[in-house]
This record gives structure tokens, C-alpha cells and sequence, in this order.
């Protein structure tokens, strides 16, 4: 048997740092900006602690460019040359841990010890010189071509701190560029604890920038997120909200989260407008470790919903992974979004029973977000429930329980159920919703993106309420309060006017005539569509999971013809007087062979199809080819009829426009002929 240690030499590590171990080059700067902020934050807890004795002085980190350098210089703790030969000799050798451990100062940024190896990914070569704060120490410089071997030697310097000089490799010279640095010092560091020098503030001058002798401070070392909410006001929110967002539009509101058990959490999320129900700005929210930018993907540490957000989150407890450039799974994370669903919930509660007026004025830009929450998130729909809000299209608005209570009397049919009416366009659905208004019932507007998903999930939770859109049937069969409504139609003329009515509907969608008895004053002809087939095709047009089959579907529509409308009765009349004898003689023509037919089949119908003879067979297939041609012709001329008959047309045509379905030609048509009827 035989033991050891497994070698890791820097000819194995150099290239997988140089290529593997960051995300993206640019994090280099982030890396080594932040050692210049913990260098800083260790003098500063030394002090404190009384063990340094010296003037903090001037603490700000530089950032300088110069020629083909880049500097990144502190006055913070320094290193001895042992220290050097510790931390830099020795990859993953993190004096972060040590110092964390020594004075329990979660400030400190760093943890691995492998940030400043980032350097290389850019550099042909690297120069740290450092002075330690330690009375009597020695100045020491270090340096890198990125190979195996290094250099330590003394140095001159003398000004506590540490100062890393970048020698830009010829891949990397964009990193040489003023605006690049800024951009990347504004997207990584512009929160850090500790002030940081980009150059020099500009003025204009005679009509020119020049550089003034003040820095140029490109960070806030005390943004709101990290200040208690008692020494914030109003102002304070929007103002960083502005600094986050600056083409943005004013949030509703806000929420502060300031967590230290079971796990540190800090935090401002803002409630964006959502001005269109397409808008799903997600990547809003800022993730950040004690200051540090992290990323702007934080699906992995709030619900899919809450992403809608804008905002930061910052917590030293969320695992990163060894380049802090995205988020491990951890159970700290699932805490973590745990809690921050309940903080939401409780402040949309707290809104709504404070000013619940306020509330109902933000509800159509809150809406989307909160559908979005109940379909997803089990726990926050449950807390949802005491302030989800149901708009009429009175514009009033109420909760579920007083929603129920309002149409529980008129609205329930005859199996018990609650039948809550919508539309989902009130303009161009207005004729359906004006007869329900005047058979006393409400209609919801439910005109979001994510209603539907959101009427499915109710009537899954609650078994007393089903949802119909107004325009799904007629208006007594919408709340079926008896088990048949009459039709006053004989069949024979039901069955003729279908082919008049069919021959006169559009061809790119399947149409059913139906008969209704509705009234003289109700229109003469609806269009209506099934609200399950419906529903279920706009759930698939919308990506709903296992919907993809009915969005391959043709449309599906009812055409229901009212029976008592005088119009409708005329045009039965017209078709009467001008194929009455043509269709009388077809009859005649059937009546017989149907009758043999008949007779045949039924003296068939116990006999296996082997069992028949030929002959038979042969006369039952000449009889139904009979019947079909005579059928047929039947057909033929109620079609001809239909397509000749203005008022026919007309009355099919005034059903489709009032759905939005008569255009182009179509339309010219019907509005030509509505002229010549004028006249």
C-alpha cells in the first residue's frame, strides 16, 4: 500500500487559470480591485482594534493606466516579504480565511485566494511591489512572466500598501483603453466599501475637457441597500433607484431587506411598472458579496417570478463558485428565496390593507407580476389570496371572497356551480357583455397575458367556480339554469337552412350551425366559441405546457341562429317560396328510397358481412348512392340558394363583423350590399 499527497505545480495551474477558470477575462479587474478593498477593510478592523497605531490617511485605491500598464495601487495592510512568499507563492493560500477567522469580519471580500491569479489572463507580465504597515518592515516587489518562476526581491517604497502593475498582453489592449476600464470599474465596483481613483474629474474649459486636480470617484462607498431603512427617506429609494435604473421610469414602490438570521441578507427590490403585458423585463435584479458586483442572473436565488423585479441582493452567504462569477445550488439558496417570497408577499399585503385605493390605482401594472407569482410559486399564491384583486368592467374591484359574494345569487347554475363571466377584449366582445350586463350579471376583465393560466389554476383550487368567457354560448346557456331551451325549428328546416347559413361561412375555420329560441330582440345570428377549445388554444399560442396539440387545431366557431328573430324567419320564407317546389320534389325523390333502405338494412343487420350476398350487397350499395346523390343535389341548391340571397348574407355577414372577423373583400362586399339595401 502506498500514501502521498496528490502534486499540483503551477505548470499544471497557470493554464487553467489563463483559460479555464474565469468566466470572462474582464473579472480580472473586479479581482484585484477587491484584494485592494479587503488590504484596505484589514487596516481598518486593525485600527479599531487598536493594533495598528499609525494614521490611516489617504485610503483610496487607484486605478491608473499608462502606456502598456495597468495600475491598481492601495495604502492599505501590505505584505512582508514571508507574507509574499505565503499568499502569492502558494496558489489557494487565502489570507482572507485567516484574517476572517482572527477578527470575524465578514467585510472581507475574498476567499479563495485565486483572485489575484486572474491578472495573468491578461498579462505577459505582473509586478506587485508592497510595503507592509508593520513597524520596521521592508519594502519587497514580486514579479511574473506567467511561467513557473517568479521573482522576490527588495524594493524601495516608501508608502505602506501595495501597488500591481499590469504589463497588458497584445490579446488583451482593449483593457488599455480609458472608456473599457471605466465601464468595467462602473458594471464591477461602483458600490465597494472603499473609495476608489479612476483619474482625474473633467471640466470644460473654453470649450474643452481638461482635467482638474480632483479625483474622479467612480464608486459609492455607502449605498442605500446598505444603510438602515430608518435613515432612509423616500427621496434616498428613488435616488438610487435612478442611479441603477437611469432611463427608467419611477418604481410603485419598494422593499427594504435587512436579514442577519438564519443568514445575512441585504437588499432593495423595486416594483417596476409593467406598462404592457409583453414586457418581461427580467436580469434586473443585482446580485453582490459584501459590495461586490456578482451578476445580474439570479434566477438560481429568487423564484422565476420575482426576477420581474429591479433592485439588488447582497449576501456573503450565497455560494459562488471559485471565480464568483455565478451561483452554486446550496441550501442557503433555497432559504434565501424562501424568505424573500414571504418579505414580498407581506409588503404587497401591507400596501393593500394601508391604502387599499392606492393599491387598486397600481393594480394593472402589479397584475402580471402577481399572476406570475401564483402560477409558479405554490407559497406565494396561498399569501396571494388576501390582496389578488378582480377587475370588472365597471372598473371595480374585489377580492375573491367578495367576488363570490357579489355574484353567488345570480351567477350559479343549475349544478351549484358559480359561473364567473370575462372578456378578454371588452371593445370587440361589447355585444356579449351588454347582454349579460342586462340579464344582471357581471363580466371580469380579464384581458392579461397570463389570465388564462391564472383561471386554470383557480378552478383547480377551488371546485365551486368555473370561468366562461361571455362570448362562449348564448346568453341563457352561459348560466344554464334549466336542462333545455327550446327551439322552435322544425329538423327538416334546421337541416335546410345549415346549408344555406354553411355555404355563406368562411373557409378557413370549422363552423357549426346551431338554432337557439333567444328572443325577437336578441341579434338574429351569433358567433360564439367553445370555451374549453378556445381557452386551450390560447394557452398554446401562449407556450402553455402540453397544449401544443389544440394549437394545431383549426379554429373552431358556433354560428347560432335565433330562431325567433324576424329576419331569420324571413329568410326561411324567401327559401321556402323559391326552392319549396324543388326541394318537395327531392323529397319525394328520397322518401321511397330511404324507406328501402331502410328495410334492407334492417333485414341485414343480424347477418355477418360474409354472410350477405352479393346481390344484396349490390342493392345496398345502389340505394345509398341514391340517397347520397339526391342528398346531394338537395345540398346543391340550398347552397346556390344561400350565396344568391342578400339578406341570407347579410345576416352571416353582420355575425362575423360583430367578432372582428369580416375583412378585406369580404368586407367591401358586405358594405356595397349594405348600400343597395339602403336604397
Amino acid at each position: 500500500m502506498q500514501k502521498g499527497s496528490i502534486g499540483v505545480t503551477t505548470e499544471n495551474i497557470f493554464p487553467i487559470i489563463k483559460k479555464f477558470l474565469y468566466s470572462d477575462h474582464e473579472i480580472f479587474l473586479r479581482e484585484l480591485v477587491a484584494n485592494a478593498i479587503d488590504a484596505t477593510q484589514k487596516l481598518k478592523t486593525l485600527a479599531a482594534n487598536g493594533d495598528f497605531k499609525g494614521e490611516l490617511g489617504d485610503v483610496t485605491v487607484r486605478v491608473s493606466l499608462d502606456k502598456d500598464k495597468l495600475i491598481i495601487s492601495d495604502h492599505g495592510i501590505g505584505m512582508t516579504a514571508e507574507e509574499v512568499d505565503k499568499y502569492l507563492n502558494q496558489i489557494a493560500f487565502s489570507s482572507a480565511d485567516e484574517f476572517i477567522k482572527k477578527y470575524n469580519n465578514q467585510s472581507i471580500i475574498g476567499h479563495f485566494g485565486l483572485g489575484f491569479y486572474s491578472a495573468f489572463m491578461v498579462s505577459k507580465k505582473v509586478e506587485v511591489l508592497t510595503l507592509s504597515h508593520q513597524e520596521g518592515a521592508k519594502a519587497v516587489k514580486w514579479s511574473c512572466d506567467g511561467s513557473p518562476e517568479y521573482q522576490l526581491e527588495d524594493a524601495e517604497k516608501t508608502e505602506r500598501g501595495t501597488e500591481i502593475t499590469l504589463y497588458i498582453d497584445d490579446e488583451s489592449k482593449d483593457f488599455l483603453e480609458e472608456a473599457r476600464i471605466g465601464e468595467l470599474l462602473r458594471k464591477y465596483c461602483r458600490y465597494l466599501p472603499v473609495e476608489i481613483a479612476f483619474g482625474k474629474q473633467k471640466d470644460w474649459k473654453d470649450g474643452k475637457q481638461v482635467e482638474t486636480d480632483k479625483d474622479n470617484i467612480i464608486n459609492d462607498t455607502n449605498p442605500a441597500w446598505t444603510r438602515k431603512p430608518a435613515d432612509l427617506k423616500e427621496d434616498d429609494y428613488m435616488a438610487f433607484y435612478r442611479d441603477l435604473y437611469p432611463m427608467q421610469e419611477d418604481p410603485m414602490f419598494y422593499i427594504h431587506l435587512n436579514v442577519d438570521y438564519p443568514f445575512n441578507l441585504t437588499g432593495i427590490l423595486y416594483f417596476p411598472k409593467i406598462k404592457s403585458n409583453i414586457e418581461f423585463q427580467k436580469n434586473k435584479i443585482q446580485l453582490y458579496s459584501n459590495q461586490v458586483y456578482v451578476t445580474d442572473s439570479v434566477e438560481g436565488i429568487v423564484p422565476d417570478f420575482l426576477t420581474l423585479l429591479h433592485g439588488v441582493l447582497d449576501s456573503p452567504d450565497i455560494p459562488l463558485n471559485v471565480s464568483r462569477s455565478y451561483l452554486q445550488s446550496d441550501a442557503n439558496v433555497k432559504k434565501i428565496s424562501g424568505h424573500i417570497t414571504k418579505k414580498v408577499a407581506d409588503r404587497l399585503e401591507e400596501i393593500f390593507k394601508k391604502d387599499r385605493n392606492n393599491f387598486e390605482q397600481k393594480w394593472d401594472n402589479l397584475k402580471l407580476f402577481i399572476e406570475y407569482g401564483v402560477v409558479t410559486d405554490e407559497k406565494f399564491a396561498e399569501r396571494a389570496e388576501k390582496f389578488y384583486l378582480y377587475k370588472n368592467t365597471d372598473n371595480k374591484y374585489f377580492t375573491f371572497d367578495e367576488y363570490e359574494k357579489l355574484i353567488k345569487g345570480e351567477q350559479t347554475n343549475k349544478d351549484k356551480k358559480i359561473v364567473a363571466l370575462y372578456t378578454t377584449d371588452v371593445d370587440a366582445q361589447y355585444t356579449f357583455i351588454e347582454a349579460a350586463k342586462a340579464k344582471g350579471y357581471d363580466v371580469l376583465n380579464l384581458d392579461g397575458q397570463l389570465d388564462m393560466h391564472f383561471i386554470n389554476y383557480l378552478e383547480s383550487k377551488k371546485s365551486d367556480i368555473r370561468f366562461t368567457r361571455v362570448d362562449s354560448d348564448v346568453i341563457d346557456r352561459l348560466i344554464q339554469k334549466d336542462d333545455h331551451l327550446p327551439v322552435t325549428l322544425p329538423q327538416d328546416q334546421q337541416d335546410d337552412m345549415r346549408s344555406v347559413f354553411e355555404a355563406l361561412l368562411p373557409q378557413n375555420g370549422h363552423f357549426n350551425v346551431s338554432y337557439e329560441s333567444i328572443g325577437e330582440q336578441a341579434s338574429p345570428m351569433l358567433i360564439t366559441q367553445n370555451e374549453f377549445m378556445r381557452r386551450m388554444k390560447d394557452m398554446s399560442a401562449m407556450g402553455g405546457g402540453g397544449m401544443n396539440f389544440y394549437g394545431t387545431l383549426p379554429d373552431s366557431y358556433n354560428l347560432v341562429v335565433n330562431t325567433d328573430h324576424p329576419l331569420v324567419k324571413k329568410v326561411i320564407g324567401e327559401k321556402d317560396n323559391s326552392l319549396g317546389e324543388e326541394l318537395e320534389k327531392l323529397s319525394s325523390e328520397l322518401t321511397p328510397v330511404e324507406t328501402e333502405l331502410k328495410s334492407l338494412k334492417d333485414s341485414l343487420k343480424d347477418k355477418k358481412e360474409d354472410e350477405i350476398e352479393q346481390t344484396q350487397k349490390d342493392k345496398r350499395t345502389d340505394l345509398q348512392k341514391q340517397e347520397d346523390d339526391i342528398r346531394n343535389r338537395r345540398k346543391e341548391a340550398l347552397t346556390a340558394y344561400g350565396k344568391q340571397n342578400d339578406l341570407s348574407k347579410q345576416l352571416v355577414d353582420l355575425a362575423l363583423l360583430a367578432n372582428n372577423m369580416l375583412k378585406g373583400e369580404d368586407l367591401n362586399r358586405f358594405i356595397r350590399r349594405s348600400v343597395e339595401m339602403i336604397h
